[in-house]
This record gives structure tokens, sequence and C-alpha cells, in this order.
């Protein structure tokens, strides 16, 4: 597994824990990086994610309501909401890779960490967050 995936799947577990319980972010991810350590630059894209999430969560929230409006943001299972806040954040807040990468990337993540209809709730509504804000940008 590469270096990036493993920071993504830190990432989702620092902000699954924050969401689910409230703990402190920085705390939760210097545990979470002392178990399973990284480079330095996968330390930091860790950090840049999580914290990029959690910036930005009142407005990526809202994008989620807005491409999926059957379904109440709060009432999203803990885990599908936070793979669909950190895809969202790279897709449209930090631009640094492809809006195909972060959907495979949160597709994968579905699959490992979701139940069986999040690959295809988690694609659907990228999809749609894709198709109606510009799509490809690289």
């Amino acid at each position: 597994m590469g270096i990036r995936r493993k920071a993504r799947i830190i990432a989702l577990q620092a902000l699954y824990e924050v969401d689910l319980v409230g703990h402190d972010a920085d705390e939760i991810l210097a545990r979470l990086l002392e178990d399973d350590p990284l480079t330095d630059g996968g330390s930091a894209f860790v950090r840049e994610l999580a914290g990029g999430v959690l910036t930005n969560r009142r407005r990526i929230d809202s994008i989620i309501q807005t491409y999926a409006p059957a379904w109440p943001v709060a009432q999203l299972a803990v885990i599908d909401r936070n793979i669909l806040r950190l895809a969202i954040f790279e897709m449209l807040i930090d631009n640094k890779v492809p809006v195909r990468v972060a959907i495979n990337e949160a597709i994968e993540l579905a699959k490992m960490f979701g139940s069986d209809n999040s690959p295809k709730f988690i694609n659907g509504v990228l999809g749609s967050v894709s198709a109606k804000s510009g799509g490809e940008r690289r």
C-alpha cells in the first residue's frame, strides 16, 4: 500500500474519532501516527487532509447535503460521511489530485471500512459532485 493511501486511512480514522466521540484532532493524529509511523511527507499529508476537512467541515457538509438530499448529513453512517468529507476536500478545496483519483481513493476506503452499500453510495454522490462542479480538473 502506498504512503498516500496509508495517509488517507489515518486521516479517515482521525476524522471518524473526532466525529464520533469529539476527541481532540491533534491528540488523535499524534497517537495514530505514533502507532503507524509514516515518512515526514506522509505525516504532513495526514495533517493537511484532516485539518483541511475539519476547517472546512460546514462547507463540505453543505456540499454533501446538496448532492445527497435524501440523506441528512447527520444521519449518514459516520464512516460514509467522513469518506465523503475527505474526498470532497480533495476534489473541491485542496485541488492537488485529479478528481478521478480522489473518487477512486474514496471508493477504496469505502470498500475497506464501509458497509456493502458504501462504495456505490460514495461513488454516486462523488460522481454527482464532480459532474455538477465542473468535472475533471486534470
